[in-house]
């Protein structure tokens, strides 16, 4: 089960734009996004990379720094290291890329399965601490996204617990719940989002962490159990680009 509080290291085959692998540990002090994607999913060409590169494009990477994650559970031939490596070039995308590792036997990737991903394109933000603070699959507006960041970056490396808290029940007031906005247009019964079923989360929570919209990915129906003193929120919403753990793709 993943600890927020502790998010593991990176388990992947290799990474690519970079002399030197990048760390958690090496990261602490600045706001760390971390974008998941497959260069074949809809979601992460329409969506996910090009927030990326808008993120890594407009914040000093000294204080926040993207890194993409490729989760390669569906058609891994088609995701070796030169072909990302072109697919970058192509795109222009000058951010660290890891490869995620494929685990024999397993259906998703080491790291997509440590952190408990299930599709693509997927969007984590650590805080300065290193703590796991959001969560999105799918579709995050940019708007949210950068006004969460920015709200990581007013705290200190060493804010106590007290202040983070104060900054997420801001945050909690100023913006609107995008799952409440599409409350009336997914169901989380089966039909809103591919290759899960109905899925069951059960928290414990003082803050938010969002699962934003899309289509979810591989690992059938999940569940979550987490008592954590920063929190979870997960929304996946239906009629978005996503790809599937089952082959699939919506589009």
């Amino acid at each position: 089960m993943l600890d927020p509080e502790n998010p593991p290291e990176f388990t992947v085959e290799t990474w690519i734009n970079t002399m030197k692998a990048p760390t958690l540990a090496d990261l602490k002090g600045r706001v760390v996004v971390i974008a998941t994607f497959q260069p074949g999913c809809k979601g992460s060409l329409g969506h996910g990379i090009p927030q990326a590169q808008r993120v890594a494009e407009n914040f000093d990477p000294r204080q926040v720094v993207v890194l993409g994650l490729v989760t390669a559970f569906e058609n891994p031939e088609a995701q070796t290291k030169e072909k990302i490596e072109a697919f970058a070039a192509e795109h222009g995308l000058l951010f660290p890329i890891a490869i995620d590792k494929i685990v024999p036997g397993q259906e998703l990737t080491a790291t997509m399965e440590a952190y408990e991903l299930r599709g693509t394109p997927s969007v984590l933000v650590l805080d300065r601490q290193g703590r796991v603070r959001r969560h999105y699959l799918g579709e995050a507006s940019d708007i949210r996204l950068a006004s969460e960041i920015m709200a990581m970056l007013v705290e200190h490396p060493e804010a106590p617990r007290e202040t983070s808290l104060a900054i997420e029940r801001l945050l909690h007031a100023a913006l609107v719940d995008p799952d409440e906005v599409h409350q009336h247009e997914h169901d989380h019964s089966g039909g809103g989002c591919c290759g899960g079923g109905a899925h069951s989360h059960s928290h414990d929570h003082d803050h938010d962490h969002a699962h934003g919209g899309g289509c979810c990915g591989g690992g059938g129906g999940h569940k979550h159990d987490h008592d954590h003193n920063h929190g979870h929120e997960h929304h996946a919403h239906g009629g978005k680009d996503g790809c599937c753990g089952d082959g699939s793709c919506r589009s």
